[in-house]
This record gives structure tokens, C-alpha cells and sequence, in this order.
């Protein structure tokens, strides 16, 4: 390889690319190689074809289920798209933008918004995650209930195939109907299929008004009611709706007092409700209108409207902040679900219960459910540690995915299989669709070199 790229391409690996944020997994690698253009990466997957040379994608490394480190099996080539981070072209009357993979996404947010338009693809991580791992990942974040995951945000790929072809598909076309569409067989992949270097994106209008509140809902049944409600009043520019939990607050008083909580009395359950609103429709009025009517309706009881910018970023960072408190309290087993909106509270009722015949702990449930992702977390009570139930994480695991999947939803919603869920993938994934999978990948990956182990087991 080095006497086919310039030396700069390469080096040896910094402690980042072998480490990913939860700390299960310690990376391996033989080298780092950073293209600078898809040619390279062509390049360098022919070479490691031709060797049986692992190749590992790397992105951001934000990702949280262990797809970007390789823990075992043959020393891999780290390939970074760190330096391919172009924005290559924006075409603001079409609503399209085309970004080279290793662009951070914050990047393509800006891009956007210089045009005047919107990506809304939005995510904690977005100050550091790239497209191309947000794609390979199928990422989900805050605007799903308006805008839909990554996959629905992608109207074409450029990527490497693992025998080295190119496959140029930078389409901007909103209808293709020329056979199999192998733009959504890489998306949700984890490089496990090919590596991702361009994409087009879809853009949209910029809502003219943004307002939030935060509401006090009686229940999370409620919180769903309330969702209905809220879409009865102003169709579908309701942009996010969280719910928060009260556990949430305390581990953010336990962890990050600097996080400001605006309840003078905390409530058992919360919704965050983010609207998005066309030129001459006022958000907070809408927002004033949902409330009456929820107040009406026995759904809640209090609420607070932000005044400006100002709060609504502040309402938002309590949300955002949430996920670090987590981490700073140490959760012994947390869990990415998804559920039909039906199942969520029946779900939320019956898994604490089956949590708490496991013993004492705390549960810290939050997340997206307008879209049926609920990020689950369970932790110790004060005074003891995660490392005092290691003994019980699996049961724990066990316990809530033998619910989710009973009651019709999915072990992974948005942060993907990795190498974490690959025995969970086996466990309730239906076993036709399993054999297809693993027909695809021997069929695109018949040497079994891209990013083994992720997804399906090496």
C-alpha cells in the first residue's frame, strides 16, 4: 500500500481510534490509513482483498455499540474517513447537498443553513459524529417523529465495494425505480458491506418560527395522548417530542448541577415539545393552544412555554444532558428499544416490574416517544456501584429484550448492532430475514474482510 499512496496516508493508530465511548471494547489495529479521495479508498480495499487484511471503517467514533474497534480475530487496517470532509455540492432549489463521508455533521447542518435550508438529522454527538457514520449506522436522534432516521434522509451513496469497485449512485433523484437499490443495503450495514464515502442528502425548508415547552404530563400514556393532540392542532411540525422521566433530574442533580432544572417541584413524568412552523403561524401560540387543550383533557397539569432562544436552548440542554449523567452515574445495563406508540406504557408499566423482582436499582427511562424509542437504562441505587451487579447485567439485558420483543418492538433502534448485539440480532431477529442477510454479505463480501464480527458474526 505504501507504494501505491503517499506516505501521509498513513500512520499508526492514536488511543481514539481503538476506543469507543462505553469503554466495553479495546480496538486492535495493524495501521491507519486516511484517503484523501474515494480512489484511495479503492485503492486500499483492493490491497487488503488481495492480503485477507481486515478492514474496520472508522467515523466519528461515537458510536455505541462497538462496531468501529475490532476486539479480536486478524490485526485489522483502520480505515478513517476523517479526511475526506468535503462538502462537494449544495443545490438549495433542489433541496439536496452532497458531503463526503467524513464530514461532521454539524458541518453539514451549517452547509445547509448557509443555503438557507435544513438538515435535520440532529443528535448529541453531532459536534463530532460524520455522515458516513451516521448513515453506516442508520442514526436516528431528535427529528424523527417530522423528518424520519438517516436512511430517509439519503437520496444516494457513493461507496467502495469490498472487491475494490466503485459504486457511483450521488444520485439526486427522488424517484429510481431500476431494480434493487443498494443505497439501503449499505445504509444500516456498519461497513460490514462496503464503505461509504459520498452521499446525497435531502434538504428541507427552515421552519420560519421554532418554539418548545416543557410539559407536566400525568403518565406516559398520557404523553401519548397528548402527542395526538398536539398533531390534531398543528399537523406534522410537531419537530421532536421527548419524554423525561424524574430520575432523569436527579441524576442530573447528583451529576451536573450547572444544569438548570425549571420545575420548582419535580415532576414524576415531563414531555419536551419542540414545533416547527411556516411564515405567519405563531409556535408559541400553538404551543399556548396544546396546552389548553391537554390541561382540558386531564393529560397535564403544568407546563412552561420558553419566552426565547435562550430557554429553549436551556430546555434542551436538560435534555441533552441526560445521556452524561447517565454515564457519570455508571448504568449496569442500558438498553436502545424501540415499540409500537401502543405498546410504550404497557412496556413501561410491566418492565418495572419485572426489574424490580430482580432486586432494588433505578431506572432512568427517557428518549423519543413520538417515534417509539425509548432509551432504557438501568443503575444501582446510591451507594453502590455498577461494578456491584456485573453478575446480573445479563439477566438484566435478558429481562427487558425478552419484554421488547414480546411485546412487537426492536432490541436496536437507532444506535445500530455493532458487535454488542450481534448474540441479541441472533436471539430475536426472524430467522428468514437472518439467512438473507448472511446470503447478502457472503455474496458482496466473500472473502468476509469488511468490518468482521460487526452485525453478523465473523
Amino acid at each position: 500500500m505504501r507504494a501505491t499512496l503517499p506516505d501521509d496516508r498513513f500512520s499508526k493508530a492514536e488511543a481514539r481510534h481503538l476506543e469507543e465511548p462505553r469503554g466495553r471494547y479495546a480496538g486492535q489495529a495493524g495501521l491507519l490509513a486516511q484517503p484523501r479521495s474515494t480512489e484511495e479508498v479503492a485503492t486500499l480495499i483492493r490491497a487488503a482483498a488481495d492480503a485477507r487484511v481486515p478492514v474496520v471503517p472508522y467515523g466519528g467514533g461515537t458510536g455505541l455499540v462497538g462496531g468501529q474497534v475490532a476486539p479480536d480475530g486478524p490485526v485489522p487496517l483502520i480505515l478513517s474517513l476523517e479526511k475526506m470532509n468535503a462538502i462537494r455540492a449544495v443545490h438549495a432549489e433542489e433541496n439536496v447537498l452532497i458531503a463526503e463521508a467524513g464530514a461532521i455533521l454539524a458541518d453539514v447542518q451549517a452547509a445547509a443553513q448557509d443555503a438557507g435550508r435544513l438538515f435535520p438529522l440532529s443528535l448529541a454527538a453531532e459536534g463530532s459524529a460524520r455522515i458516513g457514520g451516521n448513515l453506516s449506522t442508520n442514526a436516528g436522534g431528535t427529528g424523527v417523529l417530522r423528518y424520519g432516521n438517516a436512511r430517509d434522509l439519503c437520496l444516494g451513496l457513493e461507496a467502495v465495494m469490498p472487491d475494490g469497485a466503485i459504486y457511483r449512485g450521488l444520485s439526486r433523484l427522488r424517484k429510481d425505480n431500476t431494480g434493487y437499490d443498494l443505497r439501503h443495503l449499505l445504509i444500516g450495514a456498519e461497513g460490514s458491506l462496503g464503505v461509504i464515502t459520498a452521499a446525497s442528502l435531502k434538504l428541507f425548508a427552515r421552519p420560519a418560527d421554532v418554539g418548545a415547552a416543557l410539559f407536566q404530563v400525568t403518565s406516559p400514556a398520557a404523553a401519548l395522548s397528548l402527542l395526538a393532540l398536539a398533531r390534531d392542532v398543528v399537523g406534522e411540525a410537531v419537530n421532536a417530542f421527548e419524554l423525561i422521566h424524574r430520575q432523569g433530574f436527579d441524576f442530573l442533580a447528583e451529576t451536573m448541577p450547572n444544569v438548570v432544572n425549571p420545575w420548582a417541584e419535580t415532576p414524576e413524568w415531563c414531555v419536551l415539545v419542540e414545533l416547527g412552523l411556516a411564515t405567519g403561524a405563531s409556535s408559541d401560540d400553538a404551543l399556548e393552544r396544546i396546552f389548553a387543550a391537554g390541561v382540558e383533557a386531564g393529560l397535564m397539569s403544568d407546563g412552561m412555554v420558553a419566552q426565547n432562544e435562550a430557554q429553549r436552548a436551556a430546555f434542551w440542554t436538560i435534555r441533552e444532558s441526560i445521556p452524561e449523567a447517565n454515564r457519570r452515574i455508571g448504568s449496569i445495563s442500558s438498553h436502545d428499544i424501540s415499540l409500537p406508540l401502543g405498546a410504550l406504557a404497557d412496556f413501561i408499566d410491566e418492565g418495572g416490574r419485572r426489574i424490580d423482582r430482580l432486586g432494588a436499582f433505578r431506572i432512568n427511562c427517557f428518549g423519543h416517544v413520538g417515534d417509539g424509542n425509548l432509551h432504557y437504562n438501568v443503575f444501582p441505587q446510591r451507594g453502590k456501584t455498577r461494578a456491584d451487579h456485573m453478575a446480573e447485567r445479563d439477566e438484566i439485558k435478558r429481562v427487558v429484550h425478552d419484554l421488547v420483543h414480546e411485546m412487537g418492538g426492536s432490541v436496536s433502534a437507532e444506535h445500530g448492532v455493532g458487535r454488542l448485539k450481534v448474540p441479541d440480532l441472533e436471539r430475536y431477529n426472524d430467522p428468514t430475514k437472518m439467512s438473507a442477510m448472511r446470503a447478502i454479505k457472503a455474496a458482496l463480501d466473500p472473502l468476509g474482510i469488511m468490518n468482521p464480527g460487526a452485525v453478523l458474526r465473523a
